[in-house]
């Protein structure tokens, strides 16, 4: 049988206020080419579907008419979990209506252990799913002490694999951070404070783990325990990454083969980094003046309406930074370290700053409950 793996879709997504919607089109209209030609026989699609958990009506059209040419026109069964982005129940609104069609939305952690089981030529795949979900989560449906996202993670899969047939392939689907992966920054964080990862060894006697949530194609700890990559660049820490599905082969039960198939972007996201003059000099000359650009001025001297002058070359500058001044030091490196504190640290900054004087382990746990309820309510709503 052969499994096509996807992930991290986030339809609606915008970019610096500039909607990605006609570029994910793009790559969707290409996915749709490899489940032909490569004659695909299920699709997993492992969370984060939407981008935000009330998405708009033209990123839930495009979705629509995606599934619909995969699970109508090309009849091939998919399977989709729901990631930390999506709104559980918004995305499996109907979907006990939508098994006949061969479309199988999971998203509720309560039936994790129930496999949806697709046959084809004496071969059977039993997919188990692990939706995104939270450690209280897990403590609330099933009554036990669970206290962080491992723990969390480990109780469920341990539940599957009580259940789990030995004698059919059996493939896993989460939308998990699993330890040690290699991280984006338009991946929005689990948790607050960081304890949200899980450890790679309790899944590794599954036949294949299909992740969902980092960005990057890669596997952790054994190479059939993998995440498939998003499906574009989402973010200028992503510039080089590849961006691909990943192609499962079996036989006997077992891993035959796994490909990555590169998924071309429509307009690719670049960083140029030089003087505005050479900048502006090999601009005429460049055959992707579309792409979606960070343009950094390396210029001592102040440059006079410089985006204005780019934009006649470069119509998508998403964003410009100039990296040095006659009369300002800037320090880069410090400049991007800032960019990645997170709220609490950035909050300890400002109060020790303004009061000279640092939080209190009680401000801070209760800075941390008030972020967190903030998060929680943005997620669900």
């Amino acid at each position: 049988m052969r499994i096509l793996h996807t992930s991290d879709w986030h339809i609606g997504r915008q970019f610096h206020n500039v909607s990605l919607l006609d570029d994910q089109r793009f790559c969707l209209n290409q996915l749709i080419e490899i489940l032909s030609t490569e004659k695909i026989d299920l699709l997993v699609i492992a969370g984060d579907i939407y981008d935000r958990s009330v998405p708009p009506a033209d990123a839930v059209v495009l979705l629509h008419q995606t599934l619909s040419t995969i699970n109508i026109d090309l009849k091939i069964p998919t399977v989709v979990i729901s990631g930390n982005h999506d709104g559980p129940e918004r995305l499996g609104f109907a979907a006990d209506l939508l098994k006949a069609s061969g479309l199988f939305i999971l998203t509720d952690i309560s039936k994790c252990e129930q496999a949806v089981k697709i046959e084809k030529d004496g071969e059977t795949v039993n997919v188990f799913a692990i939706p995104y979900c939270q450690p209280e989560h897990v403590r609330d449906r099933f009554n036990v002490d669970v206290k962080t996202f491992d723990e969390a993670h480990t109780f469920l899969v341990d539940r599957i694999t009580d259940k789990m047939d030995n004698k059919a392939f059996n493939l896993l689907m989460s939308h998990c951070f699993v330890d040690g992966g290699q991280q984006s920054e338009s991946e929005r964080p689990l948790s607050i404070g960081g304890a949200e990862t899980v450890k790679w060894q309790p899944m590794a006697q599954f036949d294949y783990v299909a992740l969902g949530h980092l960005h990057a194609p890669q596997y952790r700890g054994e190479k059939h325990i993998r995440y498939s990559g998003s499906l574009m660049k989402y973010s200028f820490s992503e510039v080089s990454q590849l961006k691909a599905v990943t192609i499962i082969e079996t036989e006997d039960n077992k891993v035959k083969d796994i490909q990555i198939v590169e998924l071309k972007q429509q307009r690719d996201l670049r960083v140029i980094e030089a003087l505005f003059d050479d900048i502006i000099k090999n601009g005429f000359d460049d055959k992707h003046k579309d792409d979606y650009l960070l343009i950094r001025i390396t210029d001592t001297d102040s440059v006079i309406d410089a985006i204005g002058k780019l934009r006649l070359i470069y119509p998508n500058i998403l964003q410009l930074e100039k990296t040095a001044t006659n009369n300002v030091a800037f320090n880069k490196n410090n400049s991007k370290l800032q960019l990645k504190r997170n709220e609490i640290e950035l909050f300890k900054e400002f109060y020790e700053q303004t009061l000279d004087k640092p939080l209190t382990d009680e401000q801070t746990t209760c800075l941390q409950s008030i972020v967190k309820d903030i998060y929680l309510n943005q997620v669900e709503s």
